[in-house]
């Protein structure tokens, strides 16, 4: 099996984590936009912005995206030109139901899915500034969105949003391994540190 194949030209497919009639695609973002990303992902591309848990595969119509995570080094980020990270295919695997990617700044990054979940593997290396982005602005027109911050391990939210599918709803709980000791939230470009509860179009956290 090789996810990869489609994945150039006009293929419009992606080479992400999947498992037959799961809810969940999980894969590499290398696009903002354009036909030729309707995936998300297109081989020419040196630049992953993220890992999104949903993708149409072979459509040429762009949709899904949902809810992106991406590993990130340095200072904290919602930008997504700055938290975008470049990569070589020579560092990059694909099998079935599983996707592998180690970033030029040494994160490694793995992926895999179940029926109902996508599962992320980060792999940082020594850092004191190491942190992970979720965004909720990606790709499509976001009409609602909110975030919930749980404790210090897990998050919940939804979004909804249009683009192909004119009235998309999409929720979610994330459940990380490790606690984490500070969030700040970016509502449309106004950060809130350590506040629990967002309710916006335009939803970033860090």
């Amino acid at each position: 099996v090789d996810p990869f194949i489609g994945t150039g030209g006009h293929g419009h497919t992606y080479p992400g984590a999947i498992v037959p009639f799961g809810m969940m695609q999980l894969s590499p973002d290398t696009r903002l936009d354009g036909w030729d990303g309707c995936s998300g992902y297109h081989y020419s591309d040196s630049v992953i912005y993220g890992f999104t848990h949903t993708h149409l595969s072979g459509t040429g119509c762009s949709d899904y995206g949902d809810i992106l995570l991406m590993p990130v080094l340095g200072n904290a980020t919602t930008d997504p030109k700055k938290y975008a990270s470049s990569f070589s295919h020579k560092n990059e695997k694909a099998t079935a139901g599983y996707y592998s990617v180690k970033f030029d700044n040494g994160i490694n990054v793995e992926l895999s899915a179940t029926t109902r979940a996508g599962i992320h593997k980060y792999t940082f290396p020594d850092s004191e500034n190491a942190f992970v982005v979720l965004d909720l602005v990606h790709r499509d027109k976001v009409l609602e969105s909110a975030l919930n911050v749980i404790g210090n391990k897990r998050i919940s939210g939804m979004r909804r949003s249009e683009a192909w599918a004119k009235d998309q709803h999409v929720y979610f709980v994330a459940e990380f391994s490790q606690p984490f000791a500070k969030w700040e939230i970016d509502e449309a470009g106004v950060k809130k540190t350590m506040q629990k509860e967002s309710r916006s179009s335009q939803i970033k956290a860090c």
